[in-house]
């Protein structure tokens, strides 16, 4: 493949394990303006990550040097495209500890991917009585599917609570997921809470009783090290957007004999082997789950993103967020009367802080911070029954990743107390 990009050495201090925030802010040419007078402080990475200019250049080079559809073409532009496509899943595979790549299926995002085990797998498995088990903290693209499944199916739809802290409330887990159970839906890491929850604890429960497990990795996959034979899972999905790669690229991992047996999702061109008025059989793992022309600069730049993570470390990213997640936590703590929601331990959490301010709606405060050139998320998070169990109308969310540092944290505790001035609060 063809590139002239390549990544500058990145920086980071071997004891501490500590990003160098001016090197790699550098890196993001989005960063470097001014909102309303103001320093760009992005803080909704949770939402979509912001690209470093070796995945923006990874994209121009492919439209401007081998634009091409791939895996049917025989000229050199489509063999170099085919090349370059695969050469992404390979890197996934790796990125998930060593997978087999034809187990790696590229979609439009998570939430493709998850609505392709609930067409495909679960339409074929799923059956009345049978119950489906979610948790009370899932994004609406791993609940909504398994709603509507179960509706259709006349299937039972279980669910696991959580606790005040914001953890899942495992206390009776042996009676949620029983014998009946087919499916368990879980998010490896909540988009509100920013709670790890325990993945492995939860397969092996699920594995007593012959159910399969379904880990939504949208907000775990770019913060944490994801070792796919260690949590036992049986699908994974998540998404390039929210790991410095481009918008449209997801992926879904899945164990080879259940990909075997699970029929197309979507049909067209190049998931077929052979067609007929009367008969039409399956292309091989993975083409069979890829109908039609993929999005292919994006996939390709995908590894672009891939390789930066890579050279920073995953290991690394995840020490830089935890100190970041507890100064934020610490500072955030200071404003009486502001509640943090989820795990207050950063090694039980992820980057991303929701709070909420007693006296000033989440809007509000979204509004408000806007103007000061802080860019954070406002709302239910895609995650309704979360924020109703919580008691919540909404919350403000602050996400951070590799570009973030302690002087973000400041800038947004500044805004708020000048917010709570501006508001007479």
């Amino acid at each position: 493949m063809r590139s002239d990009t390549k990544n500058n050495p990145v920086t980071v201090d071997v004891k501490t394990g500590r990003i160098d925030y001016e090197r790699i802010r550098a890196d993001f040419p989005i960063l470097d303006q001014q909102i309303h007078g103001n320093r760009l402080v992005y803080l909704d990475s949770a939402a979509t990550s912001q690209k470093p200019r070796t995945v923006i250049n990874a994209l121009l080079d492919y439209y401007r040097k081998y634009n091409a559809n791939i895996h049917r073409g025989i000229h050199a532009l489509a063999e170099e495209a085919t090349a370059a496509y695969e050469a992404t899943r390979q890197k996934v595979a790796g990125f998930l500890g060593g997978v087999a790549p034809e187990e790696v299926i590229f979609t439009s995002g998570t939430t493709e991917a998850i609505n392709l085990v609930a067409y495909s797998w679960g339409e074929k498995n799923i059956k009345e009585g049978d119950e489906i088990v979610i948790t009370e903290m899932e994004h609406h693209a791993n609940l909504v599917p398994w709603v509507i499944l179960a509706q259709k199916k006349k299937a039972v739809l279980k669910r696991i609570p959580i606790t005040i802290c914001g953890h899942l409330d495992l206390t009776h887990i042996e009676d949620i997921i029983t014998d009946r159970t087919r499916l368990v839906a879980v998010t490896h890491m909540s988009n509100v809470l920013g709670t790890i929850n325990p993945v492995f604890e939860i397969t092996q429960v699920a594995g007593r009783h012959g159910a399969l497990v379904l880990a939504d990795g949208a907000q775990a996959a770019p913060h944490m090290p994801v070792d796919i034979k260690q949590l036992n899972v049986d699908f994974y999905a998540f998404s390039a957007h929210k790991m410095l790669g481009p918008t449209g690229v997801g992926v879904l991992w899945a164990k080879k004999h259940l990909l075997e047996e699970m029929p197309p999702f979507i049909m067209g061109g190049e998931m077929i082997r052979e067609v007929s008025f009367d008969r039409i059989t399956w292309n091989d793992l993975p083409h069979k789950f890829e109908a039609g022309t993929p999005n292919i600069g994006n996939v390709i730049a995908f590894k672009a993103a891939l390789d930066y993570i890579e050279e920073l470390g995953m290991d690394n990213i995840r020490l830089h967020e935890m100190a970041i997640t507890r100064y934020a936590i610490q500072r955030l703590s200071e404003l009486e009367g502001l509640e943090i929601q989820g795990p207050l331990e950063p090694t039980q959490r992820g980057a991303a802080v929701s709070f909420t301010d007693p006296k000033i709606h989440p809007h509000d405060i979204g509004t408000f911070l806007d103007s000061k050139g802080i860019a954070i998320r406002a709302g239910h998070h895609c995650a309704q029954p979360l924020i109703r169990a919580m008691g919540k109308v909404a919350t403000a969310r602050a996400s951070f990743y590799v570009y973030n540092d302690e002087k973000d944290v400041d800038a947004l505790v500044e805004a708020l107390i000048e917010m709570r001035r501006y508001f007479g609060v």
